[in-house]
């Protein structure tokens, strides 16, 4: 049984109607002569659940280190609720309401999974400042610290170390930590990797409740498969560059019309086209120069299946 989390005052956003809950604009990073994100555009509807897709090192956890203020970016901009956070530090964007998981776990492994959700939530609290605060005696924090491990189904595991947990349990304690914090906007970069079957099932109950409850959240992840179907938009990330961006319905008209979709790599382009023809959902491929033409199946309800096939046996798309 879920319990709601009770929740900490949060600014009021003053928001007008129909203002994005979050808006990046131009964003643009480069390390050295290595770019990571190019230009990158996305508007993120309030309530909306937006995924992310892309192989490893396409650039999804530098744009959410960008939006969560841990880089800052060579140009652009970033809006949340209209108001422009690009310079901010990353715990006045905290306290404006955004929360974030890591890709990289980043718990205290001595303490339990209590004391660090608890230790989360106390980031946002003005007892941060008391050095000798007893955590123990804070009644409010601990129990709002509990009811964040009863969502994600770790309540039971409340007073054990982090030590002594799965990999999947930990993912599920970052997500704790992250919604104890009572975020109206929230990234979870990678929260299905190393999750087991349970842990899983778990976490889309948990993303249909948070939906439904009205929170913006933005998930990265590199199977589409994992948490695709919860998800009213997806963008497709590829070298720093969004590829793509729309909603499964957008996906579906491409696959309904003519059933052709143009498709290029960064490198094996005869063998990624060898690879997509003989995939079930795959009509005919077609080679060209630089790309090649997937003309795919009437039972295929859309095209994601096309780069997530392609970003499973290691191919980086350029074009879809």
């Amino acid at each position: 049984m879920n319990t709601p989390l009770a929740t900490h005052a949060r600014p009021a956003t003053n928001a007008p109607p129909g203002t994005n809950a979050l808006e990046v604009r131009g964003l643009t990073k480069s390390f050295g002569g290595l770019r990571v994100t190019h230009a990158v555009e996305l508007a993120v509807a309030d309530g909306e659940r937006r995924l992310i897709i892309g192989p490893n090192g396409a650039g999804k956890t530098t744009l959410f280190n960008l939006i969560a203020g841990e880089l800052r970016p060579d140009s652009g901009s970033i809006a949340l609720f209209g108001n422009d956070i690009t310079r901010l530090p990353t715990r006045r964007r905290a306290h404006l309401g955004l929360a974030r998981t890591y890709q990289i776990i980043t718990l205290f492994p001595g303490e339990t999974l209590l004391r660090n959700v608890t230790l989360a939530l106390l980031g946002l609290s003005p007892l941060r400042w008391n050095p000798i605060v007893r955590l123990d005696r804070q009644t409010g924090l601990v129990e709002q610290a509990r009811g964040a491990l009863q969502r994600v189904g770790l309540d039971h595991l409340a007073m054990r170390p982090v030590a002594q947990t799965s990999y999947g349990e930990r993912r599920r304690v970052e997500i704790a930590m992250a919604l104890v914090q009572a975020p109206k906007v929230l990234l979870l970069d990678e929260p299905a990797s190393g999750v087991d079957p349970n842990g899983r099932a778990l976490l889309k109950q948990l993303m249909r409740d948070l939906g439904a409850a009205g929170k913006t959240i933005i998930i990265s992840s590199h199977i589409l498969s994992e948490l695709g179907e919860l998800c009213d938009v997806l963008g497709i990330i590829e070298k720093g560059e969004l590829l793509f961006s729309g909603t499964s319905k957008d996906l579906a008209r491409r696959a309904a019309m003519g059933g052709s979709v143009e498709v290029a790599v960064a490198e094996r382009l005869k063998e990624a086209a060898d690879l997509m023809r003989v995939h079930p959902l795959v009509q005919e491929v077609v080679l060209e120069d630089s790309h090649f033409h997937v003309t795919i199946k009437a039972e295929a309800p859309d095209i994601t299946f096309i780069p997530e096939h392609l970003f499973r046996n290691g191919y980086r798309l350029t074009l879809l």
